[in-house]
C-alpha cells in the first residue's frame, strides 16, 4: 500500500477533533478518533457540543448506586442485591485495567495515525496482512472509532484484504480494552483470544485477496504512489519528545487520557450495568443453560452478539460474564468477534465505502465461520 504525502490534506484525516472531545497534539480520542465525526455511529455520538453525555453519566450513576446498594443495603431485594454485587464484583476486577487504559490511551493518541498507515506495507502481500493485523491489534480504538480509520486507510490505499484483516483484529483488542478484559477473566484467556484473533484476521485477509486476485471482488481503486523522501523516523522521534519528563507534561497527559478515556469509559460502564441487569434478572442456571458450551448455546451467542449493538468496550463486560458464569469461554470468543464481524454500521460503512457486495460480505461469510469453529474447539479442549 502506498500513501499521500501527509501535508497533503485528506477527508480521510481531518485536522478538527471529534466528538466534541479536546485534541491530543497528534491524534484524536481513543474511541472517536481522526474520520470518526462523519460516521455519525452509536460510538461517538454525544449529542451537540456542550450537551452532557448521557450515556456515560447515567451508566455511572446506576453503577455507582449498585455498588452503594451492595457496601450499604444488605437488605436490599434479591434483584437488586444481584445487581449490587455484581457491579461490586466488576469494580474489584476492573479497576486497574481502567487506570491503565488511561495512560494507554494517553501515550497511544500521541501516534500518528499516517505511521500506523505506513507500517502497513505493500498491499496484497502476505507481510502486508500481517501489518495490517498487527496495527490492529495495536490501535487504542473502540470498534467504530476503528471502523472509520479501516474505511480511511481503504481510501488510501490499503487492499480490502488488509482492510478486513485491521478491522477483524482491532476491535476489542486495544490496549485499554485488553487491560480491562484481562483483569476480569485473566491473562491467559484474554493472551488465547488475541492470537486466535489474529489467527482469523490473517485468514480471511488472505482469503480476500485470493478472491479479489480471481477476479470475484473488484480491487481497491485507491491505491497511490508513496511520496518521495518519506520518512517514519522523524514522526516517531516527535512522540518520543513529547514524553520527556516533567509536571505539565504529565498533566497534559492525564488530561488527554481522561479526555481519550471518555467514550470508551461510557461504554464499559453501560456494559457493565448491562451484566450487573443479566445477574439481576436472568436465573445463573438458565444463562448457562441459554449461553452454555452447547451448540445451542452458540447459537444464542451468535444471535444475541449479532443484534446487540454495543461498543466493544461494552461487549466485553458481557463476554467476560459468558466465560465465567456460563463456563463457555469458546462463547465468550465468539460474542466478541462475531459481534465484530456482523455489527450493521460496519456492513453498512463498508458498503457505501466499497461499493460492492461483494467486498462488503467477504467478511461476516468469510470470518464467521471460522469464529464458530474455533469457539467450538476452545469449548471441546477446556472441559
Amino acid at each position: 500500500m502506498r500513501l499521500t504525502p501527509p501535508s497533503v490534506p485528506s477527508a480521510a484525516f481531518p485536522a478538527e477533533p471529534s466528538c466534541g472531545l479536546p485534541k491530543p497534539p497528534l491524534a484524536g480520542g481513543a474511541c472517536c478518533g481522526e474520520g470518526a465525526a462523519e460516521a455519525g455511529g452509536s460510538c461517538c455520538a454525544t449529542g451537540k457540543k456542550g450537551r452532557p453525555d448521557y450515556l456515560l453519566w447515567g451508566s455511572l450513576a446506576v453503577f455507582l448506586t449498585g455498588v452503594a446498594v451492595h457496601l450499604l443495603v444488605p437488605s436490599a431485594p434479591a434483584w437488586l442485591h444481584g445487581f449490587g454485587h455484581t457491579c461490586y464484583e466488576l469494580l474489584g476486577r476492573a479497576w486497574w485495567g481502567v487506570l491503565f487504559g488511561f495512560i494507554a490511551v494517553a501515550l497511544i493518541g500521541r501516534l500518528p495515525r499516517e505511521v500506523v498507515a505506513a507500517l502497513l506495507g505493500r498491499s496484497g502481500s502476505v507481510g502486508g496482512l500481517f501489518r495490517a493485523v498487527a496495527a490492529g491489534v495495536a490501535l487504542d480504538l473502540c470498534n467504530h472509532g476503528i471502523l472509520m480509520v479501516g474505511m480511511s486507510l481503504y481510501k488510501r490505499g490499503a487492499s480490502l484484504g488488509q482492510t478486513i484483516a485491521f478491522l477483524i483484529a482491532s476491535p476489542w483488542n486495544s490496549l485499554s480494552v485488553t487491560l480491562i478484559l484481562a483483569s476480569l477473566i485473566g491473562w491467559e484467556w484474554v493472551g488465547t483470544f488475541i492470537v486466535l484473533s489474529m489467527v482469523v484476521g490473517l485468514i480471511t485477509g488472505w482469503i480476500a485477496e485470493r478472491l479479489v486476485h480471481a477476479g470475484k471482488i473488484p480491487p481497491n481503486p485507491n491505491t497511490v504512489d508513496l511520496p518521495t523522501g518519506y520518512r517514519i523516523g522523524p514522526a516517531l522521534a516527535g512522540v518520543l519528545r513529547s514524553l520527556k519528563p516533567g509536571k505539565n507534561n504529565y498533566l497534559r497527559l492525564l488530561r488527554e487520557g481522561l479526555a481519550g478515556s471518555q467514550m470508551v469509559l461510557r461504554w464499559i460502564l453501560f456494559g457493565f450495568v448491562l451484566t450487573g441487569l443479566i445477574s439481576a434478572f436472568v436465573n445463573e442456571q438458565t444463562f448457562r443453560d441459554l449461553f452454555g458450551p452447547t451448540a445451542l448455546g452458540m447459537f444464542f451467542t451468535l444471535l444475541a452478539t449479532s443484534l446487540l449493538e454495543v461498543c466493544s468496550e461494552g461487549s466485553s463486560p458481557i463476554a467476560a460474564y459468558i466465560l465465567l458464569r456460563a463456563h463457555a469461554p469458546g462463547n465468550a470468543f465468539v460474542f466478541l468477534m462475531a459481534g465484530a464481524a456482523t455489527d450493521y454500521t460496519q456492513i453498512a460503512s463498508l458498503r457505501q465505502t466499497t461499493r460492492s457486495w461483494a467486498a462488503t460480505l467477504a467478511l461476516p461469510l468469510i470470518s464467521i465461520p471460522q469464529v464458530l469453529f474455533i469457539g467450538w474447539l476452545i469449548n471441546h479442549f477446556s472441559r
